[in-house]
């Protein structure tokens, strides 16, 4: 998805997936202008390499994330499998991320045909006492290149 976004005639090819724009379906939010009210949430796009090619496959927002602080690898693979039984899949993904600096480097020039949200959290390593610290550096880092910042306060398998 990031290459395509990347690729010379990438973005118009993946445009021709999108819906037609449809007025009806555009709305202003807390001063935003979303298209449509359709987005992809954080968990896709962990760490903002795909935005473009989401945004030309026609989605209102994207939400890169969860960012962390600093670069995490999250936890020992299988994150993701099968609850056949229940007929469920399960994520332990951990906050994999690139970290704030990566993140910022590559969202800083894009200049995105939609709302662009980041999904913050702490790194697995930061005590829940430092937590707020982790947060109030990723705002800093963060803000100036968003529309809007969701701090996720919980991940049930990242300790802490």
């Amino acid at each position: 998805m990031a290459a395509a976004g990347r690729a010379p005639g990438g973005v118009a090819a993946l445009g021709a997936f999108a819906p037609p724009a449809d007025d009806r379906l555009r709305q202003r939010l807390w001063g935003l202008p979303f298209a449509n009210p359709l987005g992809v949430a954080a968990g896709l796009d962990k760490d903002g390499q795909a935005v473009i090619a989401l945004h030309a496959l026609g989605f209102g927002h994207v939400e890169v994330g969860t960012v962390t602080l600093r670069p995490q690898p999250g936890n020992p693979k299988p994150r993701v499998w099968r609850a056949v039984d229940e007929r469920a899949l399960v994520n332990a993904m951990g906050f994999p991320s690139d970290g704030a600096a990566a993140v910022r480097a590559r969202l800083i020039g894009l200049r995105p045909a939609g709302v662009v949200g980041i999904n913050i959290g702490k790194n697995r390593d930061t005590p829940i006492e430092q937590a707020v610290e982790d947060y109030a550096a990723l705002v800093t880092a963060l803000f100036d290149i968003a529309n809007y910042i969701a701090v996720n306060v919980s991940s049930p398998n990242t300790p802490g």
